[in-house]
């Protein structure tokens, strides 16, 4: 995971220089414009790595939720609320892979702005799921490794959700900045 996050580190970090040397011309914002939609896989891209995550996170904290039911421990609460958590954050990531989707669909782009901010809206709401998962789990009584073992994957989750957020903040940035 690590090996992920450096090289979608290092791939925006490539993306900003290559913008960097190649500014906006009035002569080109036609053309530039067409360049961002395109660009638009970069992002979407992570999204569904995110929504990966998502899932395997959620076949996960299901596992240790049936183990937990199982023993009747007083930590299966705190689990089922993270599942919860975990459930609506997978929700709100598809709707946002959907609404990108209906970006690049939307060949005038005059619903930009709507759709824009409902991608950003659905998956800031995914970061704070996985935030309250967290917290949720944080001081109960679930055992050291299995408590470990949530929140490392959790985390990952708050990661790449953050990245690809990151991501398509900065292209729906430039999108503006080419089309007011």
């Amino acid at each position: 995971m690590a090996k992920t996050i450096t090289f979608l580190a290092l791939s925006l970090v490539a993306l900003t220089l290559v913008q960097a040397q190649h500014p906006v011309s009035p002569r080109r914002a036609r053309s530039r414009a067409r360049a961002f939609i395109e660009a638009q896989s970069c992002h979407q891209q992570l999204a569904h790595t995110a929504l990966a995550k998502a899932e395997i996170t959620q076949a996960y904290i299901t596992q240790v939720a049936q183990r937990l039911n199982r023993t009747k421990g007083p930590e299966i609460r705190s689990v089922m609320e993270c599942l919860d958590q975990i459930n609506d954050g997978v929700d709100q990531l598809t709707k946002s892979i959907k609404e990108a989707q209906d970006i690049k669909e939307d060949e005038e782009n005059s619903e930009f702005s709507w759709h824009a901010s409902n991608v950003q809206t659905w998956m800031s709401t995914a970061l704070t799921d996985a935030s309250m998962c967290i917290d949720g789990i944080s001081g109960r009584t679930i055992g050291g490794k299995t408590n470990a073992l949530i929140k490392a994957r959790v985390l990952n989750l708050q990661q790449v959700t953050s990245i690809a957020l990151a991501l398509f903040n900065r292209f729906a940035a430039r999108f503006r900045v080419v089309n007011p």
